[in-house]
């Protein structure tokens, strides 16, 4: 860490307002951003971005790599050209003053997933380049996080103890099995975290540029 004294704000990206429910990596975090450095606050202390478990603390998250997809922005999506304005458009009325995960989940996961359906049909040449090195550098833990999650939504939440059994052991054969016949989902979550990294990159970058540390 830079030895520099600075000051800063803490706060972390679900409590910045969003259209989507929950503050996410969209126009309001880069706002955030300026606000900050028009301050002469240099320091902003995002705390753990991983996906949640039960509870949705970000000290309780599924991967220690992996980002939360629920921190994706759909705008920024929409101006990728994976979502649709009128996909957007049936947002229901979220609370104004607390973030209601369960209804975020609910309309997020499937748009989510329409966004990285778009993808996998439809990215140009240099998109699939780019994701095709995210893979590569994140190889140590993407497969098998994207694994897990679609074998949990598979089992309908439930903890991995209770799995069928040969797929909790890790068995190579259930394994296999499970690759293959969740193969759409496995890849959508592999889609999904490229969104994030992608969308959070570009945040540090624009954050950088301005005089701003996020960690």
């Amino acid at each position: 860490m830079d030895p520099t004294r600075a000051s800063g704000v803490l706060l972390h990206v679900t409590s910045l307002p969003s259209p989507g429910g929950c503050g996410d990596l969209g126009r309001e975090a880069y706002d955030f951003v300026g606000g900050l450095a028009r301050a002469g606050q240099g320091v902003w202390q995002v705390l753990p971005l991983g996906p949640t478990g039960y509870g949705d603390s970000p000290y309780q998250c599924f991967s220690a790599f992996a980002g939360n997809p629920l921190l994706v922005s759909l705008e920024l999506l929409e101006a990728e050209g994976w979502l649709a304005a009128a996909d957007l458009g049936r947002a229901p009325a979220f609370p104004e003053a607390a973030v209601d995960y369960a209804a975020v989940s609910a309309f997020k996961r499937p748009l989510l997933a329409r966004a990285a359906g778009r993808f996998r049909e439809g990215a140009a040449a240099a998109d699939r380049q780019a994701y095709d090195a995210f893979r590569d550098r994140q190889a140590g833990w993407l497969d098998d996080f994207a694994l897990f999650m679609a074998l949990k939504d598979a089992h309908r939440g439930v903890a991995w103890t209770d799995w069928e059994p040969e797929v909790a052991a890790r068995h190579p054969e259930a394994l296999a099995r499970w690759r293959q016949r969740l193969e759409t989902e496995v890849e959508s979550r592999r889609v999904e975290q490229f969104f994030f990294f992608r969308q959070w990159e570009s945040l540090r970058a624009h954050a950088h540029a301005q005089g701003v540390r996020l960690f």
